[in-house]
């Protein structure tokens, strides 16, 4: 397979200079954050940050992105602690709004929408599954980790 410029390290494709993102004027009044900290949390010396383009980031990190080994795009058999297929879906339900950063200790009126959402889903689930009832209690393993 022949070496391509994305073969390199961030580092090595910076060019003096080259910017991914150029932010607007600000609209507000600006101040330098040197002048608003105090003096130990400021760095003496600027990071060395690569000068790239967006195009060299977003093809740099994509192609490292393929690299890894993970449910995406491999298969991965092995038990409980380790990683699982979630459909996409149900990380775009987990972000919507009243449901996202939910305290598991959230008072009863603030947890409405996750209780009717358990409710409905188990009621789901057990006439699937042709039950009386069915539980939502994680089995064990990395699902309780994350209950």
């Amino acid at each position: 397979m022949a070496a391509s410029a994305y073969d390199k390290l961030i580092f090595e494709l910076s060019s003096p200079g080259r910017v991914a993102w150029s932010l607007p004027e600000a609209d507000v009044p600006v101040s330098d954050a040197r002048t608003l900290l105090p003096a130990q949390h400021v760095r003496k010396d600027a990071p060395r940050l690569p000068e790239v383009s967006e195009l060299d980031v977003v093809r740099h990190y994509s192609r490292l992105s393929r690299m890894n080994y993970g449910v995406d795009t491999h298969f991965y058999p092995l038990g409980s602690c380790t990683m699982k297929y979630n459909p996409k879906i149900n990380e775009d339900m987990a972000r919507l709004a009243g449901f996202a950063r939910l305290h598991p200790l959230a008072s009863e009126p603030l947890s409405q929408g996750a209780l009717q959402l358990m409710h409905e889903l188990a009621a789901m689930l057990a006439e699937i599954a042709g039950m009386d009832a069915v539980s939502l209690q994680p089995a064990a393993g990395a699902q309780g980790e994350l209950a």
